[in-house]
């Protein structure tokens, strides 16, 4: 794990040693606008996800169109990466809208420790809360699961809180379910193995562990109706409709109306504003290259940039942002 640690506010450019990782070490230069590290860690996730493959894309970018170097580094995803911010041991980070929100602000996870130096460059691609059932569970709305053995995510991650949030809207808790802290892939492999009712999933659609559950196993995706997603988005502004198209997985024949939350690209606060102004211009004006990696890259707009986004953006983008008419 890289660390940082800054000396403070010097006039002129200074170098500081970073503290040790992988045997190597790395230098940040200090201006007065703020730090310009000689090579850029940006936090990801796991390697079968998507924050990883499209983290590497960008860090491709940044090095070849911002002149500056950069790593993906994987990591346990949206929760981590965060604390890693706070931590200074990364200095951009891909999660979610709402665990940013709950960062910045000291809530949910991150009641007792907030994350004061996060911003935002700008929003990514759609993260869809898919709740998913057996094709045999019998299971066709979300009150439905009453009683049922579901898996709500991973403890501790995102879409533990994404599955509260919504459980809330039509008067249910945790406790009126069997319930399960599963991963995505542990979630697919416990229903296909009969263990599992349904599972919440937070991720861009499709996801490949419910699309090899549906093509093996048969499933269901449940549709959340239209007053309990006003109610949901009404609650929560890093929420949004979102309606997960006919034949997105195999034998679902109908469309279905859910929410999503926004993958987003965020910083640390202590960045130069020109040097994060190149890097938002980089993402932005660059994504044929990313959307070769992944076709969710095609969401990534500069119109959209402000969309999910309920945190600070970093000044360098906001800069960039305001001059594309984005920002009035």
């Amino acid at each position: 794990m890289i660390g940082r640690v800054s000396r403070g506010f010097v006039i002129g450019l200074v170098f500081i040693m970073a503290l040790t990782a992988c045997g190597g070490t790395s230098q940040v230069g200090t201006t007065e606008t703020g730090e310009k590290p000689s090579s850029l860690i940006i936090a990801t996730g796991g390697t079968a996800g998507t924050y990883y493959p499209l983290g590497g894309g960008i860090a491709n970018l940044i090095k070849e169109k911002a002149n500056t170097n950069a790593t993906a580094q994987v990591t346990g995803a949206a929760v981590e990466n965060m604390r890693l911010i706070g931590k200074k041991e990364v200095d951009l980070a891909i999660t979610q809208g709402d665990i940013a929100d709950y960062a910045a602000n000291g809530t949910e996870m991150f009641k007792d420790e907030a994350v004061k130096n996060l911003q935002a460059i700008g929003a990514l691609y759609q993260e869809t809360i898919q709740i998913v059932v057996s094709e045999k569970s019998g299971i066709t709305s979300v009150s439905g699961l009453k009683g049922k053995k579901v898996s709500v995510g991973a403890p501790g991650s995102g879409t533990e809180v994404n599955a509260r949030q919504i459980l809330e809207v039509y008067g249910l808790t945790f406790d009126d379910l069997s319930l399960e802290r599963l991963s995505f892939g542990d979630s697919a492999k416990k229903i296909q193995d009969g263990g599992l009712d349904a599972a919440f999933v937070t991720a861009g659609a499709p996801t490949a562990a419910i699309n090899e559950l549906a093509a093996t196993t048969g499933i269901r995706i449940l549709s959340i109706e239209d007053d309990k997603i006003k109610a949901i988005t009404d609650n929560f502004k890093f929420y949004s409709q979102q309606v997960i198209a006919a034949n997105t997985y195999p034998k679902q024949e109908t469309e279905v109306k859910t929410v999503a939350v926004k993958a987003i690209m965020t910083v640390r606060a202590e960045l130069d504003a020109q040097l994060v102004y190149d890097i938002t211009k980089t993402i932005y004006e660059n994504t044929q290259p990313l959307i070769a990696i992944n076709a969710k890259a095609n969401e990534i707009q500069t119109d959209k940039a402000l969309e999910g986004i309920s945190i600070p953006l970093h000044p360098g983008a906001e800069k960039y942002l305001k001059e594309q008419g984005v920002i009035k």
